[in-house]
C-alpha cells in the first residue's frame, strides 16, 4: 500500500490516506490502519472500479496531539494469508511541551557564596526550540538555556521559571523555588536603641514563612551560648545597658544549619553619677591631681568647675594666668593637674557630665594645707641613711613659728627648728610622720607623710617543739624582722639538705610527712611520725636585699 502524510498541527483535524491498486470484488483483499486510537480518529475508505481506474483507499481521520508526534503507525493489505504494509511516523507541529526547571545542586542547604545552575529542560518541541526566558518572581533575568548564579546571594532567593519559544509559541515551565539559606540577623526599631526602648532581634533566613519544615534558633551574646528553641526572635521589653553587646544566631534544619554574622546592639543612656577623686602630692611641687570620670553612652562632655567657675572642659583646656593648669581628656574621662597648689586652690570642686540623653554631677572638697613636710633624701631609705625631715609653711615673717613633730599620731618634739634629722636612721624610726606649724596667725598641719626604713634581716628565731600525744609530732618554726620580707630557708645542718622554704625551692627534699606553712617572714615545718633519723641540727637563714642572717637549733627525738 501507499500512504500519503504531510506534516499535522495539534489540534487540527488532518486525514492520512492509504491505498492500494488491488482490488478484487468478492475477494478478501482487506486494508486497513493499525495504531491508531479509535477514541480520537475514525476510518473511511471506498473503491475504485472505472474506466479512470482501480484502487481501495482507506482514510484515517482526526485530531493528533504532540504526543502522537514521532508516534509510527501502519498501513496493511492483506490478501488471504499473504501481508504487506507501509510504515509512517507522524510529525505533529507542536509549541514546545512539558517544559520544567531542573535545579543543581538538587539536595541539601544552599548556601550563600554557593554556586547554582538553573536548567529549562523541554519534553518535546516541533519545530525544535529556538529561545528560552528566564523570570524571577515575574522579572526577566536570563535568556540562555541554563541560569548560572554563580556565588549565590540573599537576594538570589525566590521563584523561577522558563519560557521555552519555537515557531508555534511558547511553553512555560511551573515555578521552582531557590531557597538560599543564609541567616542574618535584623534589629527593631534600630541596632542603636535609648535605654527602656522595647527592641526585637529577629534572625531570619530567606522565605522563612514558607519554608517547608521547622526551623531551629541557637542564640548567643557575645559567643556565649544564650538560649535555643523555635523561636526567631530575641525580645526585650525594656532593653538596658547591659544588653548591649554582639549577639549571633545558628539556623538549623534536617540539612544544616548556617550562622548569621554578628549584629552589634548598642544601648544609649545619660550619664550615670560620676565619680570625682581628688589627689595632693605634698613632695616636691605641691602637686593637686583632680579626675573625674563617667559612665555613659554615648561619651559625655566633662566639665570641672571650683565654686561654680569653669576650671576644665573635656572639649577645651582651660587658659589660667602661669599656667599652672593641665587638662587630660579621653573618652568619658578628665583629668586636671594644678601644680603650686596653695591654700586658694581648696574649695568646692565640681564635675558635670552631659550628653544627649541627660546629664549628672558630683562634688568634692579639696583642702590644701599650708604646711607641707618634705623628706630626704627620700621617703624609702636604708637603715643607717642620715634622714631629714623638713616642715615647710606659711608662717608670719615677723614671728619666728613653732613646729611640732608627730609619728603615726604621737607627739615627738616641739621647738623653733623646721627640721627633724636622723643622722643614722633606724628600723624603729619607721612610721608615718607630721608636722604643725603654729604662729600668731593660728596653725597648720602637714598632710601625714610614710618614713620607710629597710633593714637587713635580724637573727632569726628558730625553736622546736616535739608532742608525743596522739602520734610523735615534731614542730620546727623560724621568724624574723626584716624590711623587706626576707626569703626564709630552713636546712639540715648535717648535710645541708634543703627540707623547705618560703619562696619557692624546687631543691627541697619533699616528704609525706612533712608539712610547710608559709607566711610573712615566718616558716612552720611540721613531721609527723618523728624517726630517730629526724634528729640534728636545722638551721634558717633569712635573706633579702639589704642582706642575711641565720640561727641554728638541735632538733632531738
Amino acid at each position: 500500500p501507499s500512504v500519503t502524510s504531510e506534516e499535522l498541527t495539534e489540534g487540527q483535524r488532518s486525514t492520512l490516506e492509504c491505498s492500494t491498486p488491488y482490488v478484487c470484488p468478492g475477494g478478501d483483499i482487506a486494508l486497513r490502519w493499525q495504531g491508531y486510537d479509535p477514541r480520537v480518529s475514525e476510518v473511511s475508505g471506498h473503491v475504485q472500479l472505472d474506466t479512470s481506474g482501480v484502487s481501495r483507499q482507506v482514510n484515517l481521520t482526526g485530531s493528533f496531539s504532540w504526543k502522537d508526534h514521532a508516534k509510527k503507525l501502519l498501513c496493511e493489505v492483506s490478501a488471504g494469508s499473504k501481508r504487506a504494509s507501509t510504515e509512517v511516523a507522524l510529525r505533529v507541529r507542536h509549541t514546545p511541551k512539558d517544559t520544567r526547571v531542573s535545579l543543581s545542586p538538587s539536595s541539601g542547604n544552599i548556601g550563600a557564596g554557593d554556586n547554582v545552575t538553573l536548567s529549562c529542560q523541554v519534553g518535546s518541541s516541533h519545530p525544535p526550540v529556538t529561545g528560552y526566558r528566564w523570570y524571577k518572581d515575574g522579572v526577566a533575568v536570563g535568556t540562555e538555556r541554563v541560569l548560572a548564579l554563580w556565588g549565590v546571594r540573599r537576594q538570589d532567593h525566590g521563584q523561577y521559571h522558563c519560557e521555552a519559544q519555537n515557531a508555534l509559541g511558547t511553553g512555560v515551565s511551573p515555578p521552582v523555588t531557590l531557597r538560599v539559606f543564609s541567616a542574618e540577623i535584623s534589629a527593631s526599631p534600630a541596632a542603636e536603641v535609648r535605654e527602656g526602648t522595647a527592641t526585637t532581634l529577629s534572625c531570619d533566613v530567606p522565605g522563612r514563612e514558607g519554608h517547608p519544615e521547622e526551623l531551629s534558633y541557637t542564640w548567643y551574646k557575645n559567643s556565649a551560648w544564650l538560649k535555643e528553641g523555635p523561636a526567631h526572635t530575641l525580645l526585650f521589653p525594656a532593653v538596658t545597658a547591659a544588653d548591649a553587646g554582639y549577639y549571633s544566631c545558628q539556623v538549623t534544619n534536617s540539612q544544616g544549619s548556617d550562622t548569621a554574622p554578628a549584629i552589634s546592639l548598642s544601648v544609649t543612656y545619660p550619664p550615670r553619677i560620676p565619680t570625682l577623686t581628688l589627689f595632693q602630692e605634698t613632695q616636691g611641687g605641691r602637686l593637686v591631681i583632680i579626675r573625674c570620670s563617667v559612665d555613659s553612652h554615648p561619651p559625655a562632655t566633662l566639665t570641672i568647675r571650683r565654686d561654680g567657675a569653669v576650671l576644665a572642659t573635656s572639649g577645651a583646656q582651660v587658659a589660667t594666668p602661669g599656667q599652672r593648669l593641665g587638662v587630660a581628656a579621653s573618652r568619658n574621662s578628665l583629668r586636671l593637674e594644678m601644680r603650686d597648689a596653695g591654700p586658694q586652690d581648696g574649695g568646692n570642686y565640681s564635675c558635670t557630665a552631659s550628653n544627649v540623653h541627660g546629664s549628672a554631677s558630683a562634688t568634692n572638697v579639696l583642702q590644701i594645707r599650708a604646711a607641707r613636710l618634705l623628706v630626704r633624701p627620700s621617703a624609702e631609705v636604708a637603715e643607717g641613711t642620715a634622714v631629714t625631715l623638713t616642715c615647710v609653711g606659711t608662717g608670719d615673717t615677723a614671728e619666728e613659728p613653732l613646729y611640732a613633730w608627730y609619728r603615726n599620731g604621737r607627739r615627738l618634739q616641739e621647738g623653733s627648728f623646721p627640721t627633724l634629722e636622723f643622722p643614722s636612721v633606724r628600723s624603729n624610726d619607721a612610721g608615718t610622720f607630721q608636722c604643725q606649724v603654729r604662729s600668731r596667725n593660728g596653725s597648720d598641719t602637714s598632710e601625714a607623710v610614710p618614713l620607710r626604713v629597710l633593714y637587713p634581716p635580724r637573727q632569726p628565731v628558730l625553736s622546736s617543739f616535739l608532742q608525743s600525744r596522739g602520734g610523735r609530732l615534731g614542730i620546727i618554726q623560724c621568724s624574723v624582722e626584716s624590711d623587706p620580707e626576707s626569703s626564709l630557708t630552713l636546712r639540715r645542718g648535717d648535710n645541708d639538705n634543703v627540707i623547705a622554704c618560703t619562696q619557692g625551692c624546687p631543691q627541697a627534699t619533699t616528704s609525706p610527712r612533712v608539712q610547710v606553712t608559709r607566711s610573712y617572714n615566718s616558716l612552720k615545718v611540721e613531721i609527723r611520725d618523728v624517726v630517730v633519723e629526724d634528729e640534728g641540727i636545722y638551721v634558717c637563714q633569712a635573706k633579702n636585699s639589704q642582706g642575711s642572717a641565720s640561727s641554728a637549733v638541735d632538733f632531738k627525738a
